[in-house]
């Protein structure tokens, strides 16, 4: 039974993987008629999570007008498509077309500091095509290694072919556990690390150490990522993304702090979402707006769990358990 299993898994991984191939052959003009016609789908037909996109924006940004409020859930959809097949392209895209259309700059300062020796954290939010920034390696210095901290899809075949596709630029994908027993090891070889942080999804009750004023509204948050980058001492830059038109993305490398030992606990962190927020006002259409960012409060937080003076889970209130095997998961 367990092979057979197996070898029903491997059949969907070859038949997936084929089709993803297929489709990526298609020239990226081909591939945005698709994404016209998904554009149409997905905001008139399907509607897809209009709610929770709805919920966000108008929560987001108070001050703006339902006709405003209109276009950029519009604009999202559009560009959400385009990241689809953009994305699905990414499998067959040539290195130096990559390179023309998804442009970086502040490279020069980063390379500086990885030949330096010291490593560096990559703060990015889920906005524009963080697919393509995958790519980065190719601007960077051939001394330093190329990582990105990821969380693992549930479904196996797919998490397989988001990781090869992730990996083929030359960064190392690295699950979340891993991630600073992986770093660390890289250190103890000599390795300068740039290692990329997508820190804004919405954290597990239990993983909740942390709140932010984010967009008007009061957000919990992941800090394992800036716990790394004080442990490893990672100099921290933060991506700022834009979309210059259809198929174009850049990125420039900011520089925010070179020495984070000693900073103090949770500033990273700030800095990083009101850096994010920024971005994501300047183009709003672009950011993930379809994910449920705010779906757990505070008071169902204060009300579920027992935390000490800095804020630390300490245990539930009805007395199960507080790590990611229980219910918590919800």
């Amino acid at each position: 039974m367990k092979k057979v299993k197996q070898w029903t898994n491997y059949l969907v991984y070859i038949l997936l993987h084929s089709l993803w191939y297929a489709i990526s052959l298609l020239p990226l003009c081909v591939l945005y008629g698709l994404s016209d016609t998904l554009y149409y789908l997905m905001a008139y037909v399907i509607r897809y999570r209009h709610a929770v996109i709805w919920k966000n924006l108008t929560a987001s940004f108070p001050d703006k007008t339902v006709a405003e409020l209109k276009a950029i859930e519009k604009g999202f959809y559009r560009y959400f498509c385009d990241y689809f097949v953009e994305t699905i392209k990414l499998k067959t895209m040539r290195k130096s077309e990559l390179m023309r259309r998804m442009t970086f700059s502040g490279v020069e300062a980063v390379n500086a500091i990885l030949e330096e020796g010291q490593s560096v954290g990559f703060y990015l939010g889920h906005l524009g095509n963080w697919e393509w920034i995958t790519s980065l390696p190719h601007w960077l210095t051939k001394e330093a290694v190329s990582c990105q901290i990821y969380h693992p899809l549930e479904n196996v075949q797919m998490d397989r072919l988001f990781k090869e596709v992730r990996e083929q630029q030359g960064a190392h994908c690295i699950p979340m556990a891993e991630s600073l027993r992986k770093i660390v090891q890289f250190g103890r070889q000599g390795k300068p690390v740039i290692v990329g942080y997508i820190a804004d999804q919405s954290p597990l009750w239990w993983n909740i150490h942390h709140w932010v004023e984010f967009l008007h509204q009061d957000t919990p948050v992941f800090t394992g990522s800036e716990r790394i980058v004080k442990h490893t001492n990672q100099a921290f830059i933060y991506g700022d993304v834009r979309r210059i038109k259809r198929g174009y993305y850049h990125c420039e490398l900011k520089l925010v702090r070179r020495d984070t030992k000693g900073i103090a606990d949770f500033e990273l962190t700030d800095m990083y979402f009101q850096l994010l927020e920024q971005t994501i006002c300047r183009e709003p259409e672009i950011y993930l707006w379809s994910h449920n960012r705010w779906k757990r409060t505070r008071e169902e937080f204060n009300r579920l769990y027992y935390v000490d003076a800095q804020g630390k889970v300490l245990e539930r209130k009805d007395g199960t358990q507080t790590n990611a095997s229980s219910k918590d998961k919800k």
